[in-house]
């Protein structure tokens, strides 16, 4: 099935143009939240790349070319209704880009979270420092008026945190 999607953009203007996009190019329904910020640059050593779990991903090309991306982190909608949250590493490649890992992270699983929106630390797309640092909104009891703020962070040695924001 061919869906006509409208794109609008040129710049200081709005136009719309119509763009095909095949129906299983279309993210699945249970995508509620995604969020593309931060990045991080690998020597090419397959040992430093993302794995909450510690071990080494096997996924990457040879140790003589160095990789850099950055990170996407997705909540998907469970029957439930609670989330899981995927945290993807991504690849610039000249081909676009490419998963190099993706990894639930089971902190978000284990609570029954209802994640209500996923925010970066900043929008316009720059940062300075290598790594992610992203805000995750939720509710554990869905009845609940108060959403509880946690945030995801990976340093420049790629460690991750997860915690719940203190302020």
């Amino acid at each position: 099935m061919m869906r006509i999607v409208w794109i609008a953009m040129l710049a200081g203007t709005v136009a719309f143009c119509p763009v095909a996009v095949q129906a299983d190019d279309v993210l699945p329904a249970n995508v509620t939240f995604v969020t593309s910020s931060g990045f991080w640059e690998d020597s090419g050593d397959p040992s430093a790349v993302l794995d909450p779990q510690g071990k080494a991903s096997t996924t990457l090309a040879p140790a003589s070319t160095a990789q850099k991306g950055y990170y996407k982190l997705i909540a998907l909608r469970q029957p439930d209704g609670t989330a899981h949250i995927v945290l993807q590493q991504i690849a610039l490649e000249p081909a676009g880009p490419k998963i190099v890992s993706s990894a639930e992270l089971d902190e978000f699983s284990k609570m029954k979270a209802f994640v209500t929106d996923i925010r970066p630390e900043t929008s316009d797309g720059v940062t300075q420092q290598p790594g992610l640092f992203a805000t995750v909104y939720l509710r554990t009891n869905p009845a609940a008026s108060d959403i509880e703020t946690w945030t995801v962070l990976i340093d420049e040695l790629g460690d991750i945190r997860i915690e719940r924001e203190s302020n």
